[in-house]
C-alpha cells in the first residue's frame, strides 16, 4: 500500500514595519487620551498565505489583559477585499478614508470606529497586544454599530486561517 501524501498546508504570515512579534510597541501605537500621549496610529501590516477561498480579510486588534473581565477591543477592521494583503500605518484612523475600498471599522472599546492606540492601566504590567488577521470566505453583513463581541463571533465562526502577531505595552 502507498503512503497517503498530503499538500502542505498554506499557513498564513503576518510582517509589520512599525512593530515586531513579542517586542514593545512604539508610541506610534500608544492611545492619545486616558492619560496616555501617543500618536494612536494603526501599524503597518502585510500578511500572505492565505488559504485557497479567501474572499476577504478581517484585522483586530486585542488585549487580552485589559482588566476589565473582557479584555479591551483596540480595533476590529472587516470586509477587507481580498485583493488587498496590506495596511498602511494609521490607515485605521478614524473616518475611513484611508481604508481599502469595502472595508469597514467597528467601534473600538475607547467609542470611536477605528485604531485604538495601548493603554493599559499606570504599574499594571505589560499587556500583551494580539493584532490578528483572519481569512474569510465571505462577506460579513454586521451593522457599524455591532459589538464587539458579535463581530469577534462572526469572524472566528467564519475564518478559513488567521496569524497573530504580538505585541507589548506597559506604563
Amino acid at each position: 500500500m502507498a503512503a497517503l501524501s498530503l499538500p502542505a498546508l498554506a499557513k498564513m504570515t503576518l510582517f509589520s514595519e512599525d512593530m515586531s512579534h513579542g517586542a514593545f510597541l512604539k508610541n506610534a501605537q500608544v492611545f492619545n487620551g486616558f492619560g496616555c500621549s501617543g500618536e494612536n496610529k494603526s501599524p503597518q501590516l502585510t500578511w500572505s498565505g492565505a488559504p485557497e477561498g479567501t474572499k476577504f480579510f478581517a484585522v483586530f486588534a486585542y488585549d487580552p489583559d485589559a482588566p476589565t473581565g473582557s479584555g479591551w477591543w483596540h480595533w476590529q477592521l472587516v470586509n477587507i477585499p481580498a485583493e488587498v494583503t496590506s495596511l498602511a500605518s494609521g490607515a485605521g484612523a478614524v473616518g475611513d478614508e484611508h481604508l481599502p475600498k469595502g472595508a469597514m471599522q467597528l467601534r473600538n472599546d475607547y467609542g470611536s470606529a477605528g485604531f485604538g492606540g495601548a493603554c493599559p492601566p499606570v504599574n499594571d504590567g505589560a499587556h500583551r497586544y494580539l493584532f490578528t488577521v483572519y481569512a474569510l470566505p465571505g462577506k460579513l453583513d454586521l451593522s457599524p454599530d455591532a459589538s464587539a463581541a458579535l463581530t469577534g463571533y462572526m469572524v472566528q465562526a467564519n475564518a478559513l486561517d488567521s496569524v497573530t502577531m504580538q505585541a507589548l505595552y506597559k506604563r
